[in-house]
């Protein structure tokens, strides 16, 4: 599989990468999971300490341990569960993530993570100490890159004048066109790529039932899946390259349950590369691209 590389630290990522939060509990049907993944080319794996209470980075950990450096390890930090498991609370301090840190790479069963990502972010955190704990950690060699996860243009923009982040995670498929407006543009003017989350929106422009979706009503999901569903190739192929078409993406996060669901991903990919960029054109020329409305 193609694959991206990350600046400054020279991790090269596949261009699909296996989204681990839908990995089921038990741990031998993920494995079979992670190892379709991974013996098929993908060799970006993103998870998040949040996921499943630190049990999603674990099963990771231990699935891929005789692996580990043929791996980019991704996960996130930012979200506090709290001590009585009621939930969790966003803490982005520089304290808290060099203490989370430490959880993480215990859990992975790792010396170092190749990508640690802030697991969210708005214009009120103290970016300077966040930023200041992510180049800490890479001093020390716990971690080679850092990222964000955020589709705020005031955000991007923000972060992007303080430092040099390797990668930007976010949302972007057919029905949420918003990056197109401002940060794609501007990320792509960077070393920093995308990774793009929500390819395949649930399934809704593929097999699921359509439903309203942000600022769409069902009947305008039916009405686009049909469109995408009348060029008469495989839906998943389109939704991928569809992504992948923005200079700024350098990579798929596709989230899999199942060994099927996996399959399906890679045959999309291999699918994608017979959609031409004249196809992507007519979609995106007949429908109106959604804006972000909030920090911009």
């Amino acid at each position: 599989m193609n694959r991206t590389i990350l600046l400054p630290t020279n991790l090269q990522i596949s261009k699909i990468g296996l989204g681990c939060m839908s990995l089921p509990s038990d741990f031998l049907e993920s494995k079979k999971i992670l190892s379709a993944a991974v013996s098929n080319g993908i060799n970006l794996l993103d998870t998040a300490d949040l996921y499943q209470q630190g049990w999603n980075e674990e099963m990771l950990g231990k699935a891929i341990k005789d692996k580990r450096n043929e791996m980019v390890l991704a996960t996130k930090v930012g979200n506090q569960m709290r001590s009585d498991g009621s939930g969790w609370d966003w803490n982005p301090s520089k304290e808290y993530i060099l203490r989370a840190v430490e959880k993480s790479l215990k859990r992975l069963q790792t010396d170092f993570i190749d990508l640690y990502q802030l697991h969210g972010g708005t214009l009120d955190d103290p970016w300077e100490e966040t930023l200041e704990a992510f180049e800490i950690l890479k001093s020390q060699g716990k971690i080679r890159a850092f990222g964000i996860s955020s589709i705020r243009p005031n955000v991007i923009r923000k972060v992007l004048t303080l430092s040099h982040p390797a990668s930007i995670m976010m949302q972007y498929s057919p029905l949420d066109r918003r990056p197109e407006e401002e940060a794609f543009p501007l990320i792509a003017k960077t070393d920093t790529r995308v990774l793009v989350r929500g390819s395949f929106v649930k399934g809704m422009l593929i097999n699921k039932p359509a439903s309203d979706y942000l600022d769409h009503l069902a009947q305008k999901v039916e009405e686009i899946k049909k469109e995408i569903a009348s060029y008469g190739i495989m839906s998943e192929a389109f939704l991928i390259r569809f992504g992948l078409s923005q200079k700024a993406v350098g990579s798929l996060i596709i989230g899999a349950s199942s060994v099927s669901q996996v399959e399906k991903m890679l045959e999309g990919f291999e699918k994608s590369k017979q959609v031409s960029d004249e196809l992507i054109s007519k979609f995106r020329n007949r429908f109106t691209p959604n804006n972000y409305q909030q920090h911009r």
